[in-house]
């Protein structure tokens, strides 16, 4: 089973949050007698979803929004990724929330269009020595603290339950 978790970040934060999830997910599949070549690649440089079993799409949100690798890549294969099992989710923002309360605004209708299996929120994480000045700027207008509300436990169970169901989809379909 050939699963692809693409993301689009930048400051490397979300990046993170996919790899966690994909050797969850990737974990759960081999536990299950799943052979799986599961892999995180930027979206960005994501060319073709061709031969994919699944994908798991994540992007940082900024003022609401996924980036553009993210939204580009959904976009341009929204065809495709609606005949494959999706997953989506965002990261951010930070703040005094531990978990964010607002779905970014992209996100619903990514989840219908691509007739995702779901779509997770996860805290972010601000580091201001990785901001450039406009960021940090923003951070400072918005009295934002240096923190990271990443939940590890529930990003890498979400992982494993992705995994799990890829594995009774396998064995539903062998």
């Amino acid at each position: 089973m050939k699963v692809l978790v693409a993301v689009a970040t930048r400051h490397g934060a979300t990046r993170e949050i996919a790899e966690s999830v994909a050797a969850a997910l990737g974990t759960a599949l081999t536990d299950a007698g799943v052979r799986s070549q599961v892999e995180v690649r930027d979206a960005g440089l994501v060319h073709s979803v061709e031969g994919l079993d699944a994908v798991v799409l994540g992007s940082a949100v900024y003022l609401g929004h996924w980036l553009e690798p993210a939204r580009k890549l959904a976009e341009s294969f929204a065809d495709e990724l609606g005949r494959v099992p999706v997953w989506l989710f965002s990261s951010g923002p930070v703040g005094e929330q531990k978990r964010p309360a607002e779905e970014p605004v992209v996100v619903e209708d990514l989840v219908r269009r691509l007739n995702a299996r779901g779509h997770r929120l996860f805290g972010g994480r601000i580091d201001r020595r990785t901001l450039e000045f406009p960021e940090r700027a923003v951070v400072a207008a918005l009295r934002v603290a240096d923190a990271d509300n990443r939940d590890w436990p529930t990003i890498r169970a979400w992982g494993r339950e992705i995994g799990t169901s890829l594995a009774r989809l396998e064995r539903s379909v062998s």
